[in-house]
């Protein structure tokens, strides 16, 4: 019997979605678990599944389309079913991009905007498209902002090498192969001006990133704590661990030691809900990663009561299939306190948005050299910046201060966090 198939809800705060492409085709044979497209939603990449055997018989919502949840986007009968009952129009809340124009005879001395061929010299080696995309449900990777730049400027995806993480395409790939056709073309005549104004637009992602952020920077009335932390001795026993090739970073340290003051700190570790306060009594600490056109916290359950080397190999693999826009959602949802660090890029002090209903979330700066005072005399040290945004609707200032004052200390004796 003919089924729909609707677009399905694949996170918490999903409202629509994206069909980046469909690896089933009209006239395929399906099996119950085969993936039938790649559907981008608010924070990832999914492969969607078929719940039915059968025919994919119609495609109703096509590639590039943005698509509500619950609307139908396909229909999977037998061969020979009359299934127009179930078709219906869709709406989608953004068109599929218009395929590239085909290949014309342009007038001399005007230069092509769209498509752009690619010179064999902007070809790098790879695979044909055909190995790259054997077998099914199997995936070419690209993110979905490289996606969306290949589709409209008409580039192949499978003739690039991608150079992101397990070779998947990205922004600069496409941007790498469009300078090199640029320099293949004729120059333009007479000079055209440069464009002053580009328009870009929102990605699932980013669109729920602008919602959200207004709705906790508007209605939670945050208040911002910063200290200055000494970290000359735990800066000396990472890097003799670094020596020792030990695979830890001092963000995983500062999860472990933020993990276990929410311990002893309950009232951090908590939310705010309408007319209640709820503490947890797990700790499970969002971690955010920054992608090509937005930001995600993959979760670390139970960060408190785990090892440092345990919580290093969770963060790896979470931030990889983070950037491969491969998380699942009970990799990025329920995080009780976040950990935001811009260190690694050299920002020393910036105070984070709280991610709701969380009641705080701890920006981590970088570790600097900096002159410190110690009975009279002057030396150089290394310091961090810490700056804790609270929820004042859950915890008051002298509660973040008393979080912050144990954190500060387990961070400078590193002996504490364990």
């Amino acid at each position: 019997m003919a089924s729909r198939v609707v677009m399905p809800k694949l996170s918490d705060t999903m409202e629509e979605g994206t069909i980046l492409r469909w690896i089933k085709q009209e006239g395929d044979k399906v099996e119950t678990g085969q993936t039938l497209a790649e559907v981008e939603t608010d924070k990832a990449t999914v492969e969607m599944e078929a719940y039915t055997n059968g025919v994919l018989r119609k495609v109703i919502a096509q590639a590039g389309a943005t698509i509500k949840v619950g609307a139908i986007i396909a229909v999977i009968g037998a061969p020979d079913e009359d299934i127009s009952a179930l078709i219906e129009p869709v709406a989608p809340t953004r068109e599929a991009p218009p395929p590239p124009p085909a290949a014309s005879p342009r007038p001399a001395g005007v230069a092509p905007t769209r498509p752009v061929t690619l010179p064999a010299t902007a070809l790098r080696a790879a695979p044909p498209a055909a190995a790259r995309d054997a077998g099914p449900g199997r995936s070419l990777r690209a993110s979905p902002l490289a996606l969306r730049m290949a589709a409209e400027a008409g580039i192949d995806l499978a003739s690039l090498q991608g150079t992101g993480p397990q070779g998947r395409v990205i922004k600069r790939d496409i941007e790498a192969a469009l300078a090199q056709a640029s320099g293949a073309e004729p120059a333009l005549p007479g000079g055209q001006p440069a464009v002053e104004v580009r328009e870009i637009e929102l990605s699932s992602m980013r669109r729920t990133i602008a919602r959200r952020l207004v709705q906790s920077k508007a209605p939670v009335p945050h208040f911002y704590l910063t200290v200055d932390v000494a970290m000359d001795r735990l800066w000396e026993a990472y890097r003799a661990l670094r020596d020792e090739n030990y695979p830890i970073s001092l963000n995983d340290v500062i999860i472990k030691a933020a993990a276990s003051a929410l311990k002893r700190h309950p009232e951090m570790n908590a939310s705010f809900a309408g007319d209640h306060v709820k503490q947890y009594g797990r700790v499970h600490i969002g971690v955010a990663v920054a992608l090509e056109d937005g930001l995600i916290t993959p979760v670390i359950r139970d960060a408190d009561s785990k090892s440092i080397d345990e919580i290093a190999a969770e963060a790896r693999t979470l931030a990889d299939r983070a950037r491969n826009r491969r998380l699942q959602p009970h990799e990025y949802t329920g995080a009780t306190f976040s950990i935001s660090n811009l260190g690694m890029m050299g920002i020393e002090e910036f105070s984070a948005i709280i991610n709701p209903p969380e009641a705080g979330i701890l920006a981590v700066g970088a570790v600097r050299e900096a002159p410190v005072v110690e009975n009279g005399q002057v030396r150089v040290g290394r310091r961090m910046k810490l700056t804790l945004s609270v929820d004042h609707r859950v915890a008051d200032g002298a509660q973040g201060a008393r979080f912050l004052a144990t954190l500060r200390r387990m961070l400078e004796n590193p002996l504490l966090v364990g």
